[in-house]
């Protein structure tokens, strides 16, 4: 926990993250805001042990412990800043006790990361099986891949060193779990239950997460804000900070 203002800042990384991952955006939001970050089970300083298949099995687990942290902390009017999968995990939360949240600010969100006749989700199911057998057979080698297409900027290979690195810290058998998960559930049904304000702010170029899911998501949506940073990659608050940041103060303001 950190900052001292009085509005209450959620962060919820995305998969094989820990809360390191918003080191870029912290320093301008502590002056402001109280920020509360954490790590997903398996994942930076997290204890391992607390990991329960049957309760991860899905994304609800990853939101049942995001709404006992809300619990545990007495957090109230809470703005959730969610990252990728993390941002799907809050809108799970928002829809389970609405209450709780002002607003959601949902960084690269997919719900579904699969083709479908009628819907873009990025991927065929025969790639993300190869790449779950990857992980199952090369976790390194895997990292050091998947790091480079997530983060999307060769010209920075400093932040594909570093998602690399975050990427090994986590525990490979539940990173392998979460990583199945994750780009096999299909939350489309659940995301149009959402009634909590949102921004959902995506990138131009996106391998993971494409225009088009952010057109759907917009669309289904009913208190949404859609805002296209022309920026590359699926990390845009680490591969730019600045403009990201821009688009979350505006959001907080307006």
């Amino acid at each position: 926990m950190l900052g001292r203002g009085k509005r209450t800042l959620l962060f919820v990384n995305g998969f094989g993250c820990d809360q390191s991952i918003w080191r870029y955006l912290i320093p301008a939001l502590t002056e402001h805001f109280h920020l509360v970050l954490f790590d997903h089970v398996g994942a930076g300083q997290s204890d391992s042990s607390a990991y329960d298949a049957e309760k991860y099995a899905s994304l609800d687990g990853y939101a049942a412990d995001l709404l006992e942290i809300c619990q545990q902390l007495n957090l109230q009017h809470v703005t959730l800043v969610g990252h990728s999968v993390g941002a799907v995990i809050g809108v799970l939360a928002a829809i389970r006790q609405p209450e709780l949240f002002r607003q959601l600010i949902l960084l690269c969100p997919s719900p579904y990361y699969l083709n479908e006749p009628g819907y873009h989700g990025g991927f065929e199911r025969m790639d993300v099986e190869q790449m779950l057998r990857f992980m199952e057979t090369d976790y390194v080698g895997w990292a050091d891949s998947f790091a480079s297409f997530i983060m999307g900027n060769p010209n920075q290979p400093s932040l594909v060193a570093e998602l690399t690195h975050s990427f090994c810290q986590n525990d490979p058998a539940i990173a392998k779990q979460f990583a199945r998960v994750t780009f096999l559930s299909d939350n489309r049904a659940d995301i149009s239950k959402l009634r909590v304000p949102c921004l959902l702010l995506q990138c131009a170029e996106d391998l993971i997460a494409p225009l088009e899911v952010g057109d759907y998501l917009h669309s289904v949506i009913p208190d949404s804000t859609l805002v296209t940073l022309p920026v590359a990659g699926h990390c845009p608050h680490v591969s730019a900070p600045t403009e990201t940041l821009e688009a979350i103060e505006a959001y907080i303001a307006a």
